[in-house]
């Protein structure tokens, strides 16, 4: 959990919360209630699980009235950059613990606090507030009065809303005026906000939204919401309830259609709140760890199975993120039916001897776009199968998966992927295409084409083969071959650490001598390593010497030209630098995992990898995205995060690697 207490540093209030639903939808926003993102939402719900994803309710407007004052529970940010309310003086206290709660001041005497949870098993929000029970004091309040003003769109979540004639405001009230329900546009799905409160249909626009992440990505910025009523709730009474759902009435050829809330009556709500609350907080709990419990908002449903998500707010399932992730996330947690069943889905996938790097939002057309995506699939088949959880029919059918895999990289597929018949190494590219996971492409411009053979694709390729030798020998006469050409070739005789990638656009003998993070795949961060010894010392250390830094691993030396220490501005900017210097925190599990092969795992040396390599990145639990870990961060100190600030690879390598540190040994050492 994260806690974070008055006197607030600015910048923490702009510190992000998660609420996933298990569907690819989510809650989320700012500890400081501000909306900086286009996706910061109350009620984003997944059309068609985890994809068509739609923001619907996208906050509220919240109030106190007592004693004839206001006092405002919400911040909003204004074109150009005015902010107001200001809560900084009231806010007093944010906690992730069980979920996103809020501790307010009203005046000396009174504290209201508010929460907001996602039921995963209903896919309901709720948002609950109640005043602090401090006796007497609370008992003299005259008439305290919360006012809460949704703030609707229904909108793709990529884009953004502005005002026009067509929103409907019109509410469908139940017969006991608990439940309303509005549907702005007659292709998105309808809103349902059942309360314990009174609803007053007083339509009305809040223009001029300013989203300031938006703003600094190059990108449009500012949005229009529409606010059709305003609901009341006695807090003398007792707690104010409001449970936010979606249908898809008035929509179609939705595959996973979401059911219609039913009506609650007034006192129903209440209890049903608290129901829900009861039943997720014995859910989180069961998970365990604070990491398990962040762990759990990237397993979502896809068809009749279940899928990972790369990332929130914006990424939904890729293959590559997928396998390098579910290693940390579910087989290193003991989640193996997930895991299985995971493996099972991608497996079904396969052409050509590829699996696919992304599923699409839109359409069902996947991507085969990357070569190192099913090697990453071999890997993970090798990390589930070693748990000995898979039956015999699972086992075969993921065996076979995997020597398809193998069989259409050696025959030669897509984008000149092939396996040398000279050496046994994997030869991959294609002008124009980004196949390796350094994939930034801004147009026609691929930024790190690496067509040849790099570097981690060898790593990848010889762990594939010799992961299948196990159940089938004659792969590894291919193994043995590839690596001793790895050994002859991608040593750089000047530094006798490794070469990124040679045979460069297929060139023969042509090399690329860029001190790129990659190198460390042949040490750490897959079954089998490549290098031992003082070989691999050396580009244990030329890694740790230029590439480490508290949040992970440099993709590229500062001391290169092409370096890029900052993340930032629009996209072409942006993708420029991502595999340019951009710091890649899941790249620490594989570093670690090097680090320890090379150091011992005895206790000491476990205990100073933890200080110095895990405890900076646990620390980061508590910034940017609350209790997850972000997707990249600055080159340059002090290596501000950047990208999604949710990321599963990120968190899936902080949990395996927190099982390294435990003392196992790692899959397949």
């Amino acid at each position: 959990m994260t806690r974070i207490e008055r006197p607030f540093d600015i910048t923490r209030l702009e510190d992000e919360w998660l609420e996933a639903d298990g569907f690819g939808g989510f809650a989320s926003g700012t500890v400081g209630t501000l909306r900086t993102r286009r996706y910061h939402a109350l009620l984003l719900t997944a059309t068609r699980a985890p994809g068509g994803r739609m923001v619907l309710v996208n906050g509220v407007e919240a109030w106190v009235e007592a004693n004839g004052q206001r006092f405002p529970l919400s911040m909003q940010r204004y074109v150009p950059d005015v902010i107001y309310p200001d809560l900084t003086t009231r806010l007093i206290e944010f906690d992730t613990s069980p979920w996103p709660t809020w501790r307010f001041d009203l005046d000396a005497q009174r504290v209201l606090i508010a929460e907001v949870f996602v039921s995963k098993a209903t896919r309901e929000t709720v948002l609950r507030w109640r005043l602090q029970d401090t006796g007497t004091a609370a008992e003299a309040m005259n008439a305290p009065t919360l006012k809460v003003r949704p703030l609707l769109s229904g909108r793709d979540y990529h884009a953004l809303h502005h005002e026009n004639p067509a929103f409907d405001f019109n509410a469908q009230t139940s017969a006991d005026r608990s439940c309303v329900s509005w549907q702005p546009y007659g292709d998105v799905p309808a809103i349902h906000a059942a309360t314990n409160g009174a609803y007053t249909h007083a339509p009305d626009w809040y223009r001029n939204f300013c989203y300031v992440r938006e703003q600094e990505r190059g990108l449009d910025f500012s949005e229009d919401l529409a606010t059709p009523g305003v609901f009341s709730f006695d807090l003398a009474q007792g707690e104010a309830v409001m449970i936010l759902t979606a249908s898809v009435a008035g929509t179609t050829n939705l595959a996973t259609p979401l059911q219609k809330q039913p009506a609650l009556n007034a006192q129903a709500a209440a209890p049903h709140a608290t129901e829900l609350g009861s039943i997720e907080q014995r859910r989180r709990a069961a998970l365990g760890s604070r990491l398990q419990r962040s762990a759990d908002a990237y397993v979502v449903a896809r068809n009749e199975g279940r899928t990972i998500l790369a990332g929130f707010p914006w990424f939904t399932d890729w293959g590559r993120d997928t396998f390098i992730a579910m290693r940390g996330l579910l087989i290193a947690s003991g989640r193996l039916d997930e895991a299985e069943a995971i493996l099972l889905e991608w497996s079904g996938t396969l052409s050509e001897g590829m699996l696919p790097n992304r599923f699409p939002d839109y359409g069902d057309t996947p991507e085969y776009n990357s070569v190192d995506a099913s090697l990453w699939f071999i890997v993970a088949v090798h990390d589930y199968l070693a748990t000995q959880h898979a039956s015999a029919a699972t086992a075969q059918r993921l065996q076979q998966a995997v020597e398809a895999i193998l069989a259409g990289y050696t025959k030669g597929t897509r984008f000149g992927i092939q396996a040398s018949p000279e050496e046994g190494l994997l030869s991959a590219g294609v002008p124009g295409v980004q196949l390796t996971w350094m994939d930034a492409k801004v147009g026609d411009w691929v930024v790190t084409p690496r067509i040849g053979k790099p570097v981690e694709v060898q790593a990848l390729w010889i762990n594939a083969l010799r992961i299948a030798a196990i159940w089938n020998p004659q792969w590894q006469s291919s193994a043995d071959r590839a690596l001793q050409a790895f050994h002859e070739r991608f040593i750089d005789p000047s530094t006798q650490a490794l070469f990124d990638n040679i045979d460069v656009d297929h060139v023969k003998g042509t090399v690329d001598r860029a001190i790129r993070p990659n190198q460390i795949f042949a040490l750490g961060g897959l079954p089998f390593p490549l290098l031992e010894g003082a070989a691999a010392r050396t580009v244990l250390d030329q890694v740790e010497a230029h590439l480490l830094t508290p949040l992970g691993l440099r993709t590229l030396a500062p001391s290169d030209p092409a370096y890029c220490g900052h993340y930032g501005g629009p996209p072409l900017a942006r993708d420029g630098a991502y595999h340019q210097g951009t710091v890649w925190p899941w790249l620490l599990g594989p570093f670690v995992e090097a680090w320890l092969r090379v150091h011992g795992t005895a206790t000491e040396a476990r205990s100073e990898a933890k200080m110095r390599f895990l405890d900076p990145l646990v620390a980061h639990l508590d910034h940017a995205g609350l209790d997850h870990l972000s997707e990249i961060a600055d080159g340059d100190a002090p290596h501000a995060p950047a990208g999604t600030p949710f990321q599963a690879w990120s968190l899936g390598e902080l949990l395996r690697i927190e099982v390294l540190l435990a003392g196992q040994e790692p899959v397949g050492a």
